[in-house]
C-alpha cells in the first residue's frame, strides 16, 4: 500500500503537471507565432522572469524545504498544524507585499541588473513597462505556494498540481482573443498574468478549506516556531536564489544578442516538459513522504520511497534527454516554425535544446536528491553546493562567451547542473542506507539507459528517412506524432524485454491506489 500510494501521488502530480506543460507549449506556440523572437518578446521574457524568479526564491524554494517538513511533522503528530500554517501565511504575506512595493519602485534597476544588454535600446523601456504589470503576480503565487504545501503535506495533490494549469488557460485565451479582435497581443498577455494569479490562489485556498484546514489573514505574530522556520528557510531561499542567479547570468550573457533571450526561453520551455512532469512530481511527493518516514524512524520505508522515486525519474527522463539530443530540429521545427518565427530562429533554438538535453537528467536528479537533505531540515548543505555550482556557471557563461556567444549560457547551465549532482551525492554519503538506492533500482537503472540508447538510434535513422514528411506543411504534424509514438514503442518494448521496468507493476499500483 505504501508503494502504491507513492506511485499514485507521482501520477496525480505528473498528470496535472503534464496538462500544465502541454498548455504551456500552446502558450509558447501562440507567443512565437503571434509575436515571434525579437525586441517585444525579449522584453516580455525579461519582465515575466522577474516575478517567477522571486517566487521560486521566496515561496517554492524556502517553503518546499522548510515549511513542508515542519508542517508534515506537526500534522502527523497532532501538534496544531493549522495554527502554525496560519502564522506562516501572515508572515509570508507581509514579506511578499513589501517585496512587491520595492519592485514597483525599483523596476528599472531590476531590469538593468538582470538584462544589462537591453539598456539603451527599445527592449529596456518595454521590459520596465511590462514589469510594472506582471510583478504583483508574485504576491498571489507566493501565497498559493504555501496553500499548495499544506495540501501536499496532507496528501491532497490534485488541486495544488492543477493550479498552474489556470495560468496557461488564461494566457492562451487572452492571446487568442487579442488576435481575434485585432488588439496588441502582448498587452492582452501581460495584463492577464496577475488575473491568473488571483485565480490560482483562489483554487488552492478553496481546496485547503475543503481539506478541513481553515487559514485566515491576520496580523503576523512572531514566536519560536517562526524563528525556527526562518532559520531553516533562509539557507533554502538562498539555495533557490543561487539557481535563479544561474538563470540570470544566462539571461545577462544572452541579452547582448537580439533574439537570444527569446531563443533560450523557448528552448527552456521545451525541456521543462519532462522536467516538470517528472522532476516536480518527484520533489512534491517525495519530500513529505520522506519527512513522515524519518519521523517514524522507518529507514527502510524511506529508502524504498527514495528508490522508487529514482526509478520513476529515470524511466521518463533518460529517454526524453536522448530524444532532445538526437532529434531537436524536427521537434522545434514542427512545434514552433510558423508565423513570426523563422527557420533561422528554429536552428538556433534547436541547438540550445540539444545542449539542455545533456543536462536534463541532472536537473531532474536535483529534485530527487535535495529532499534527502530537506527532510532532515538540513538546508545549509544544498546551499553550499549551490554556491559552488553558481561559480562554475558564471565562470563558464562569461568565459566561453567570446567563443560560443549566447550559447555559452546553455552550456554553463548544463555543466553546473551536473556539478550540483556530484556535490549532492557526495554530501549524502553520511545518511546511511536511506540515501542509497536499493538492489532493484541498481538492477534496473543500466537497463533503462540501454533501452534509451536503442530508442535514440532508432529515432535517428527514422528521422532521416522521414525528413521530407517532417518538412511538408500539414503532414509534418502527423509525421512528428508518428515519430514520437515509434520512439515510445521502441523504448517501452525494449525496456520491458530486458527488464528495465515492468508495466504490470505500474498497473497493479494504480489498481491498489
Amino acid at each position: 500500500m505504501r508503494g502504491s500510494r507513492l506511485t499514485l501521488g507521482f501520477l496525480t502530480v505528473g498528470f496535472w503537471t503534464l496538462a500544465s506543460r502541454v498548455l504551456g507549449f500552446v502558450r509558447e506556440i501562440l507567443l512565437t507565432s503571434l509575436v515571434g523572437p525579437g525586441p517585444v518578446m525579449d522584453a516580455f521574457v525579461v519582465a515575466f522572469r522577474l516575478p517567477n524568479m522571486f517566487r521560486r526564491f521566496f515561496a517554492e524554494g524556502a517553503f518546499n524545504a522548510a515549511f513542508v517538513p515542519m508542517f508534515s511533522k506537526k500534522f502527523e503528530g497532532g501538534d496544531d498544524a493549522e495554527r502554525f500554517a496560519n502564522q506562516t501565511l501572515n508572515v509570508l504575506g507581509l514579506t511578499v507585499l513589501a517585496l512587491v512595493g520595492l519592485g514597483m519602485v525599483a523596476m528599472p534597476a531590476f531590469v538593468w541588473l538582470t538584462a544589462h544588454g537591453t539598456y539603451g535600446d527599445e527592449r529596456f523601456d518595454l521590459a520596465v513597462g511590462y514589469g510594472y504589470v506582471v510583478f504583483p503576480y508574485i504576491f498571489f503565487m507566493s501565497l498559493a505556494a504555501l496553500f499548495s504545501g499544506v495540501l501536499n503535506s496532507v496528501g491532497r495533490f490534485a488541486a495544488a498540481a492543477a493550479a498552474p494549469v489556470l495560468l496557461n488557460i488564461f494566457t492562451c485565451g487572452a492571446m487568442i482573443l487579442g488576435a481575434v479582435v485585432g488588439g496588441n497581443v502582448i498587452i492582452w498577455l501581460i495584463w492577464t498574468i496577475p488575473v491568473a494569479g488571483v485565480a490560482q490562489l483562489s483554487l488552492v485556498w478553496i481546496a485547503t478549506e475543503r481539506a478541513g484546514i481553515r487559514l485566515r489573514p491576520s496580523m503576523p505574530q512572531w514566536g519560536p516556531e517562526m524563528s525556527n522556520l526562518v532559520r531553516i528557510a533562509i539557507p533554502a531561499a538562498l539555495a533557490s536564489g543561487v539557481v535563479q542567479v544561474n538563470l540570470l547570468v544566462g539571461q545577462f550573457v544572452a541579452s547582448g544578442t537580439e533574439k537570444a533571450m527569446s531563443w533560450l526561453f523557448v528552448a527552456d520551455r521545451l525541456y521543462q516538459l519532462p522536467l516538470g512532469v517528472v522532476g516536480i512530481a518527484v520533489g512534491i511527493v517525495l519530500l513529505p513522504e520522506l519527512s513522515r518516514r524519518l519521523r517514524a524512524q522507518d529507514d527502510e520505508g524511506a529508502r524504498n520511497a527514495y528508490s522508487r522515486a529514482g526509478e520513476f525519474a529515470m524511466m521518463l527522463t533518460v529517454p526524453s534527454a536522448v530524444a532532445f539530443m538526437v532529434i531537436p530540429l524536427p521537434l522545434v521545427s514542427v512545434l514552433y516554425e510558423r508565423g513570426q518565427t523563422t527557420s533561422d530562429d528554429i536552428a538556433a533554438i534547436a541547438v540550445a535544446v540539444s545542449i539542455y538535453g545533456v543536462g536534463l537528467p541532472a536537473f531532474v536528479l536535483q529534485k530527487l536528491l535535495q529532499p534527502l537533505y530537506f527532510a532532515r531540515e538540513d538546508t545549509r548543505s544544498p546551499f553550499r553546493y549551490a554556491v559552488v555550482a553558481m561559480v562554475v556557471n558564471a565562470l563558464l557563461a562569461f568565459g566561453l562567451q567570446p567563443w560560443m556567444g549566447w550559447l555559452s549560457a546553455a552550456i554553463a547551465a548544463t555543466v553546473s547542473a551536473w556539478t550540483m549532482i556530484g556535490l549532492l551525492m557526495w554530501g549524502a554519503r553520511g545518511y546511511g542506507l536511506v540515501a542509497r538506492f536499493d538492489a532493484r533500482f541498481r538492477s534496473r537503472a543500466w537497463r533503462i539507459i540501454a533501452a534509451s540508447a536503442v530508442m535514440g538510434v532508432a529515432l535517428w535513422f527514422t528521422a532521416l528517412s522521414a525528413a521530407g514528411a517532417l518538412h511538408t506543411p500539414g503532414w509534418r504534424y502527423l509525421a512528428l506524432l508518428c515519430l514520437i509514438i515509434f520512439g515510445a514503442v521502441v523504448y517501452f518494448g525494449v525496456g520491458q524485454l530486458i527488464g528495465a521496468f515492468r508495466l504490470s507493476d505500474l498497473r497493479k499500483s494504480l489498481r491498489r491506489g
